[in-house]
């Protein structure tokens, strides 16, 4: 007996427009693009675009009957970072290794430069602890 054939949804939020790829039961690949924020029509961008690609009205539950896979990704908090927007972040590191980052990989376009420029961190303080013993 073959497993039952469901819906699978691949979906990109970005900070303007979101984008969905579905694969429906019978292997039609369907995409739909919609804007991540619309506060007058849906709440979430990508539950509204799985609403829209399965015809159901706007406040239906999903039949996660009919849906094998959800799949999302999101370019806000890349950006967030590159933009550096958003909150402060912390780094938490082994013991000894809390300037790793800092220090880089030493190589240098200017080799001889007595002034070293270096970037900005990403985060705003580190706290260093003595090492993980298990995943929890």
């Amino acid at each position: 007996m073959s497993p039952k054939v469901r819906w699978q949804f691949w979906i990109d939020r970005g900070g303007t427009f979101t984008d969905i790829v579905a694969r429906s039961p019978a292997g039609k690949l369907i995409t739909h693009k919609l804007l991540s924020e619309d506060i007058y029509h849906y709440k979430d961008a990508g539950i509204h675009g799985i609403r829209y690609i399965l015809r159901l009205p706007k406040d239906a539950p999903l039949p996660s009957e009919h849906i094998e896979v959800i799949k999302m990704g999101t370019t806000v908090g890349t950006n967030a970072l590159l933009e550096r927007k958003g909150e402060c972040t912390v780094l938490v590191i082994n013991q000894g290794f809390e300037d790793a980052l800092r220090i880089g990989y030493q190589n240098r376009p200017g080799i001889f430069a007595q002034k070293i420029e270096l970037p900005d961190q990403l985060y705003e303080r580190v706290i260093k602890v003595s090492g993980r013993l298990g995943a929890d």
